[in-house]
């Protein structure tokens, strides 16, 4: 199956990586305890505002959106670096930043999976691209930090509302819906699923529950 791809302006698309490269570098200043420099900050927040996107591009064999423009980089560096110096004015908007990272994340998403199947990409890894494009960068960025990676612990719904949105939007498309409206879709449901996993805590089960429900269910 393949698809239009859906296209959004560069500058929402360079808001998006600035949004990403603000969390990422608020995220590196407050592990002071790293002493890590600005240069630091500053890598940490591109890699978290371009790391999808390069992923993303590179699973498609592309040359990567922020090599074939002057704006990606400088965008991303400023961001982070004005996410560090400014940390406690964005600490007190850390409701808007939420939400801005949550169209983020369905943003990315959206681009990625149309994009992968207007390559020709199958369904399901044109999902998987999808979600890697939506939380690449937080993955990258515990792995520079050599921390656990914050997705693959309780409490986190940012693959999960990726891939329930990504879904949705390869499900829409085979039936026939305009890319755009598609898209819409994925970025809103994605928005609203990781928004409720904020305000309302959702979480999947922790391995060790189903663990001891499975010896509860053999006594």
């Amino acid at each position: 199956m393949t698809s239009a791809l859906f296209i959004i302006p560069l500058w929402l698309d360079l808001t998006a990586v600035a949004v990403g490269a603000i969390q990422g570098a608020m995220f590196a200043a407050r592990l002071t305890e790293r002493r890590i420099d600005l240069l630091g900050v500053a890598l940490i927040g591109v890699i978290v505002g371009l790391g999808g996107g390069l992923m993303r591009d590179l699973l498609l064999n592309q040359l990567p959106a922020a090599m074939a423009s002057n704006w990606y980089l400088p965008v991303g560096t400023a961001a982070a670096l004005l996410g560090m110096l400014l940390l406690r004015v964005f600490a007190r908007l850390n409701g808007l930043i939420i939400a801005l990272d949550a169209v983020t994340i369905g943003l990315f998403g959206a681009i990625g999976t149309s994009k992968a199947l207007a390559y020709g990409v199958p369904v399901v890894p044109a999902v998987f691209v999808g979600v890697l494009s939506a939380v690449g960068g937080s993955i990258l960025r515990d792995v520079a930090l050599n921390l656990p990676i914050a997705l693959m612990h309780v409490g986190s719904l940012y693959a999960v509302a990726a891939t329930v949105g990504t879904t949705l939007l390869v499900v829409l498309v085979a039936m026939g819906t305009p890319i755009i409206a598609a898209a819409t879709a994925c970025v809103v449901v994605t928005t609203l699923i990781r928004l409720g996993s904020v305000r309302y805590g959702w979480s999947l089960p922790e391995q060790r529950a189903l663990g001891s429900w499975k010896v509860w269910r053999r006594a």
